[in-house]
């Protein structure tokens, strides 16, 4: 059996298939159905303020309220389809720019905990390194603050102390 083909000048010129390959296809979607999750765990207020079309919007708000999980994976595919025909950069942009709010959030929370245990640790000679980076604290209101934490019991029910220590801590740090 004898197999045609193209004269090559033919082949070079006309591409035989035009546009993207099915497995591009398939992660795009894949990716606009990740973003969809991530709309779906955002906050009504977060995303109001991103102003989806309608459609999507509802779709959003209905797959929170889907319980079984058939159904719920079937409405994200639907929130990953509408996704598809919407200029997606806007939506990323405001994802990236709320995770990293949250990164920046919890890296103060680390810097206002890992003070804490240090003055809790150290006493008086790490209030002492406290208020060489911070010149401008209370050296007797702290000193009272962190005796107090020490003072008090390892239980969560008696942390009070260390808790104002905590939120003294953060107010500085800011």
């Amino acid at each position: 059996m004898k197999r045609l083909s193209r004269p090559a000048s033919e082949a070079e010129s006309e591409p035989l298939f035009e546009g993207p390959s099915k497995s591009v296809l398939k992660r795009e979607a894949h990716r606009a159905q990740l973003l969809g999750e991530q709309l779906i765990a955002l906050k009504e207020p977060e995303l109001a303020a991103l102003e989806l079309p309608e459609r999507l919007h509802e779709a959003i708000v209905a797959a929170r309220s889907i319980g079984s999980r058939g159904g719920g994976a079937r409405q994200r595919q639907y929130i990953g389809k509408l996704m598809r025909d919407i200029d997606l950069t806007r939506v990323r942009t405001a994802l990236g720019a709320k995770a990293a709010k949250s990164a920046q959030e919890a890296q103060r929370f680390q810097r206002a905990e890992n003070w804490r245990a240090r003055l809790v640790e150290g006493g008086p000679e790490a209030l002492a390194a406290l208020r060489a980076a911070y010149p401008q604290l209370d050296e007797a209101l702290w000193l009272k603050r962190v005796a107090a934490a020490r003072s008090e019991p390892r239980t969560a029910a008696a942390a009070g102390a260390s808790r104002e220590l905590f939120r003294a801590l953060r107010e500085l740090l800011d």
